[in-house]
């Protein structure tokens, strides 16, 4: 009895530490600075856009990158929004598309990624800061200029809680993005058969404790109602194992009626521009089109 004891003891506070590992992990996974090596990356000259290289600051002093996209004579200005970990390379083939298509684009890099300065990252909190800066830059160079956001995952996520007390936005284009901090953890936990619980509980206050913010400050379900009655384009695939689809019809449901979603079937996580890249193009294109008009040359 005693070796039994001793051995479940050391089971019990093995499995402690496991939890509390992985907790950790989650931690400084979402906010932790990392950054690629190589840092090579296409950029507008890849795609032979005509581009200039902006740089702006955020109000808490993040010095941002972006690419600038002009179109002289729009009537929109739309503000690509990268996913986390992401840069703005790969918002290129959007941001190109709808360039052609018309419009002026800012594609720019997210706070500790690309080009952009590092400073405090999280999954969609501080990154709001980020993108009301490059909306105030948007609003600076066109002030008469539509802006429009299109964003994919944590952009998108970003941009709904951003949008929602930002009048200056005049339409949204989403691209799954999640409805609660705390359920896309809880998903992908449940994703490697790991136990929500009492990770994410833990992994929160380990997130509080180190990075200074909740799970239940990054809500963009609760969010969602302000966007209205602005035109909303929700883009989700059913098979997203990152976030799963039930977040879109959560999203769209709090949206109201001026929010569309589009599903893809059998389409991973941001998988649907990959489907059909021109069509994914035209598809935002005329969402644009019929959400805010085009500007008579």
């Amino acid at each position: 009895m005693r070796r039994l004891t001793t051995a479940l003891a050391s089971l019990s506070g093995g499995a402690a530490l496991g939890v509390l590992g992985v907790a950790g992990y989650t931690a400084w996974s979402l906010n932790g600075p990392r950054r690629p090596w190589p840092d090579y990356a296409f950029t507008p000259f890849e795609v032979r856009a005509d581009s200039e290289d902006v740089r702006f600051a955020t109000a808490d002093g993040v010095g941002l990158a972006g690419w600038w996209l002009d179109q002289p004579g729009s009537g929109t200005v739309v503000i690509c929004a990268h996913g986390h970990r992401g840069t703005k390379s790969d918002m290129l083939g959007i941001g190109s598309g709808l360039w052609r298509a018309g419009h002026t684009v800012l594609l720019f890099d997210f706070r500790g990624n690309g080009d952009s300065d590092d400073g405090p990252q999280s999954l969609s909190h501080h990154e709001q800061a980020d993108l009301r800066a490059a909306i105030d830059l948007a609003s600076s160079r066109r002030p008469d200029a539509r802006i429009v956001v299109v964003g994919f995952s944590m952009g998108a996520s970003t941009a709904i809680l951003e949008g929602a007390t930002d009048p200056r936005v005049a339409a949204f284009v989403l691209d799954s993005p999640f409805s609660t901090m705390g359920e896309v953890v809880a998903a992908n936990y449940r994703r490697y058969r790991l136990p929500s619980e009492p990770i994410v509980p833990l992994a929160d206050l380990i997130n509080r404790l180190r990075y200074g913010y909740s799970y239940a400050q990054v809500r963009p379900l609760d969010a969602a109602p302000a966007l209205a009655p602005r035109p909303v384009l929700l883009i989700h695939g059913t098979d997203d194992r990152v976030i799963p689809y039930d977040h879109a019809v959560q999203l769209a449901r709090a949206a109201g009626p001026n929010c569309e979603l589009v599903t893809f079937e059998g389409v991973d996580h941001c998988g649907a521009y990959f489907e059909d890249r021109q069509g994914y193009i035209d598809r935002v294109a005329r969402f644009l089109d019929a959400a805010v008009g085009r500007a008579r040359r």
